[in-house]
């Protein structure tokens, strides 16, 4: 009798959290779109898994609810860990309020040494305050931070904190979250922060679905901003004191920061 060969061991899979960008196909980074044709399953909020297609027969997609972040990390990495090549799908940026750092989460948090040994990757996208930035203009030309305002992972308290300090450090302000139906005076708060600091003249972006077919993209001011101009879908930009305003030509305004500050204007 031949001796018995032990089985093979199971080959770890990859598991890459890719970033769509905005909606349109053409701004998906061709390393993502790769990524996707080569994945056996696709990872996501459903919507999200609408916007990277188109995907062939063979190909399996896991999509759910968008509060189900940890569990379609851990299923991705059950998956991964099967030897399956698999893909979680964020919109925008990965990184930015987005599926990698709750992929980062139940890895930390897991024993499972099958975890461990996947092939992990992650693959940006351009992110919803570059879209609408650069559909205005250049309003993030200058230093600036991004702050989202859902309190649903941290108190109100630290996202008024954080407000204060990054108005008082006269920074552009990228707002994520501004308004839901669960949240619906929390901007209103945040609006009334930011009139206490900065004038009200400041210029204001509100990006809509930037890179989708219902986009809007909206430039006003901080005075004349409404809560009711906002959702969850919309990005808001606040200028700082040294943001901007030039005329297009074909009617409206482009807004932009520039790369100088009053005290230390840069000559190239």
């Amino acid at each position: 009798m031949s001796p018995a060969h032990p089985a093979p061991a199971p080959q770890s899979g990859r598991l890459t959290v890719v970033g769509l960008g905005p909606g349109a196909a053409e701004l998906m980074a061709p390393a993502v779109r790769a990524e996707l044709d080569a994945a056996q399953d696709i990872v996501g909020y459903t919507t999200y898994v609408e916007l990277a297609g188109p995907f062939r027969p063979d190909q399996r997609l896991l999509d759910s609810d968008n509060r189900q972040e940890l569990a379609r990390a851990r299923l991705a990495f059950d998956l991964a860990a099967q030897g399956r090549r698999v893909v979680v799908v964020s919109s925008g940026d990965p990184g930015v309020f987005a599926m990698a750092a709750a992929v980062f989460e139940v890895l930390e948090q897991a024993d499972d040494p099958a975890w461990h040994a996947v092939e992990l990757a992650i693959l940006p996208g351009i992110s919803a305050a570059q879209a609408a930035a650069a559909r205005a203009g250049a309003p993030l030309g200058h230093d600036f931070c991004v702050i989202s305002l859902s309190d649903n992972l941290k108190p109100w308290s630290i996202i008024a904190h954080r407000l204060r300090h990054a108005v008082d450090a006269d920074l552009v302000l990228a707002l994520y979250n501004p308004r839901s139906l669960a949240r619906p005076t929390q901007f209103a708060d945040a609006l009334a922060i930011l009139r206490e600091r900065r004038a009200p003249e400041t210029p204001v972006v509100l990006g809509r679905d930037i890179g989708r077919a219902a986009e809007s993209l909206t430039v006003t001011t901080l005075a004349a901003l409404q809560p009711e101009q906002v959702d969850m879908r919309t990005v808001v930009i606040v200028g700082s004191s040294l943001t901007r305003q030039v005329a297009r030509a074909a009617g409206g305004q482009w807004v932009y920061t520039p790369r100088w500050c009053s005290q230390t204007r840069a000559t190239d």
